[in-house]
């Protein structure tokens, strides 16, 4: 259900564009000219009707129909083979995404006006998962998101333990709780997927210059080489987890942090919204887990959560474009961040929920890198590894485990 706040903050935003209407490419035909939408996220399909209504407003000569499927990262790939492709594609910043824009199927937003707007260190993001060629941005960043580590403001407090900026200062914040009786993280690895977040936290610290994934296609590298740390520490927080970690899921994890059962909770901004609707009033931070010793080396992992493109040779070009301007507009961007709790990535936006306050530094100076999991392969099944790793802590069969799987999907693609 959309949160009366958001639905407030998008009629603004809706109202304020409908007053400014300007002339449609379209005015003037007789017929409307439909677009496709194809997004891929189901809990912002009223979201994206809302938008979709004000720019049909602004832009009388234009329809657009949204479509949303249960497996769009398969439903993309099924219409592109078939080269039915959708007007205007809304997709989350992930593996599938640049392994397609990789193959030169989206066209190429660089000398768009509208692409001077987005942080450049979210574009580079966008840009490091993949593209048609040097220079090009295939992709506009329309939502961002953030890994991190959500604690319990007043149990920090109440134990007199400041947000750590170390690693050292991060486990010696898990210690004290301990000691007072008080579980440090909450762990849900019956869901698998819950293992990712720490882990590409860990991996931010694992290479501070950028150069591990070309370096690793390039099998000048591997996992066994640049990954042990990784796997040490991610051992270390799970040491300090709750005993049932195994049996409690990603729904169970976040009513218990809710219900205050543990200080820290390492996920992804998405996950606030579930946790407040469990506890509306709660007092809920986030900050980067700091992976190393220095914190000026302390990185925020921050994806693209929702990518805006088109195809490289839409039907509807002008028309596309002009849907896709509307979106990326400060207000609507802005009314879209705070409706689903996400992060607006551009120039001088700033997220909405106060929990995401710490983050705005990270964002200004650049000081953020992608997801280590979107980097590989979904046909690697990392998930399943790395819980693999944490039920029976071999750590040199994790590493190797990962690199032959790499190895594999790698080169069956070259």
């Amino acid at each position: 259900m959309i949160r009366a706040r958001g639905r407030a903050a998008l009629s603004v935003c809706l109202t304020v564009v409908l007053l400014g209407a300007c002339g449609s490419p379209s005015q003037g035909r007789d017929e409307p000219v439909t677009l496709d939408f194809f997004q891929f996220k189901p809990e912002a399909v009223e979201t994206f009707d809302k938008l979709i209504a004000g720019f049909e407003a602004e832009h009388p000569g234009i329809r657009v129909r949204q479509h949303h499927v249960p497996d769009p990262d398969t439903a993309i790939r099924a219409r592109l083979v078939k080269d039915d492709v959708p007007d205007v594609i809304a997709l989350n910043g992930a593996s599938t995404f640049g392994e397609l824009a990789s193959a030169g199927v989206f066209h190429d937003f660089s000398r768009e006006e509208v692409a001077d707007d987005v942080i450049p260190g979210v574009k580079r993001v966008l840009s490091d998962l993949g593209t048609a060629g040097e220079g090009e941005l295939n992709g506009l960043p329309f939502a961002s998101n953030a890994s991190g580590v959500l604690y319990n403001k007043d149990l920090f407090a109440e134990h007199g333990v400041e947000v750590p900026g170390t690693w050292d200062e991060f486990i010696d914040a898990a210690k004290t709780f301990e000691k007072a009786g008080v579980t440090p993280f909450y762990g849900a690895l019956k869901d698998a997927w819950t293992s990712l977040p720490p882990f590409n936290q860990l991996a931010a610290g694992a290479d501070p210059s950028d150069d591990f994934w070309d370096a690793r296609v390039q099998g000048r590298t591997s996992f066994g080489e640049a990954y042990p740390e990784v796997a040490r520490k991610l051992t270390e927080i799970y040491r300090h987890t709750q005993k049932d970690t195994f049996s409690r899921d990603y729904n169970a994890a976040n009513q218990a942090f809710a219900r205050g059962e543990a200080a820290m909770y390492i996920q992804g901004s998405y996950a606030l919204p579930p946790v407040k609707s469990f506890k509306p009033a709660f007092d809920i931070g986030l900050f980067p887990l700091p992976a190393g010793d220095d914190p000026a080396a302390t990185r925020l992992v921050s994806g693209v959560d929702v990518a805006l493109t088109m195809g490289r040779d839409p039907r509807h070009g002008e028309e596309s474009l002009a849907f896709i301007d509307y979106l990326m507009r400060p207000e609507v961007v802005s009314a879209y961040a705070e409706e689903q709790s996400a992060i607006p990535p551009l120039k001088g936006t700033a997220p909405s929920d106060p929990a995401l306050g710490p983050l705005r530094p990270y964002l200004a100076d650049g000081r953020i890198t992608g997801f280590a999991d979107h980097r590989i392969p979904r046909a690697v099944n990392l998930e399943a590894i790395v819980q693999q790793f944490l039920i029976d802590g071999r750590q040199d069969a994790f590493l190797r485990t990962l690199d032959n799987e790499y190895t594999k999907v790698i080169e069956r693609r070259s």
